[in-house]
């Protein structure tokens, strides 16, 4: 759907959210999880989903251009609760702005939802994580250059963009995680621009500055959702290691793979993780 001419990123959003209502009602969800590459699968074990709305229909919102990610926004019902899903994203890499990037999860946020899950598919640097595992993000390494906070300041009653991001990720949600599954490790997600993967000596540079995980995507949208005053909780969903950890070729298709073999247990996890909020 065109933008609104001359449209700020919040007014913007706040165009898109009045729209997503339209479709969907005005019932804020308990919580908004966005799926990455990998994940797809996740979305049908979930609940039952009652409405599903493309990103095409909404202002403001990219259609994506990167395999596994749909595009679409669902409305889930499990346990009573509602969840708006967010089955796929678009990154910096397929030509988007950081405000593009971040478009969706303001909407969610804006719509009522307190907490956002974000998951993505990431290369491990820690040789001891296994292919498959979720991994809990404690903190992010920034290294796209950008921001979706960047531009001429938020508008009321919008607060200011210099957002302190010490808890940036919530330890509260990732200890309700690690209640639902004892084995999660956490770690230092290094977002990069892509969409070419790293080199060996790239990942050498990452490791020495505290990264565990490497990926494309999620850096942007837990910025703008904790602007906006929301929980944070992130997972990587390891599906393959880092250039030079082993002897290994890398590839979209593998990862995609990866995601489909860890589907059940992510599931289960995000699942039961959002009963218990």
């Amino acid at each position: 759907m065109p933008d609104p001419i001359g449209a700020d990123p919040y007014t913007l959003a706040e165009s898109a959210t009045k729209a997503l209502a339209a479709s969907i009602g005005k019932t804020p969800p308990v919580a908004t999880i966005v799926l990455g590459s990998g994940w797809r699968d996740v979305a049908d074990r979930l609940g039952t989903t009652k409405v599903e709305v493309p990103f095409r229909e909404l202002p403001g919102f990219a259609a994506p251009t990167a395999g596994g990610h749909e595009g679409v926004i669902r409305v889930v019902e499990a346990n009573g609760r509602r969840l708006l899903v967010l089955v796929g994203r678009v990154h910096l890499y397929e030509g988007r702005t950081p405000s593009e990037v971040a478009h969706p999860v303001r909407v969610a946020v804006l719509a009522g939802s307190p907490v956002v899950v974000l998951t993505n598919a990431a290369g491990g640097l820690d040789p001891t994580i296994a292919t498959g595992q979720p991994v809990l993000i404690r903190d992010q390494i920034n290294l796209t250059g950008c921001s979706p906070l960047a531009g001429p300041p938020p508008p009321a009653p919008y607060g200011p963009a210099s957002v302190d991001l010490t808890t940036l990720y919530s330890a509260e949600l990732r200890a309700l995680a690690r209640e639902i599954d004892p084995s999660l490790a956490e770690g230092v997600y290094a977002g990069v621009t892509g969409p070419q993967y790293e080199t060996p000596a790239e990942i050498a540079m990452l490791r020495r500055a505290g990264a565990e995980l490497v990926g494309m995507s999620t850096i942007l949208e837990a910025i703008a959702a904790r602007h906006l005053g929301a929980s944070v909780l992130g997972v990587s969903l390891v599906t393959n290691h880092a250039a030079g950890v082993f002897a290994a070729p890398i590839s979209h298709r593998a990862v995609l793979a990866a995601g489909a073999v860890a589907a059940p247990r992510l599931g289960l996890l995000i699942t039961e993780f959002l009963r218990q909020l």
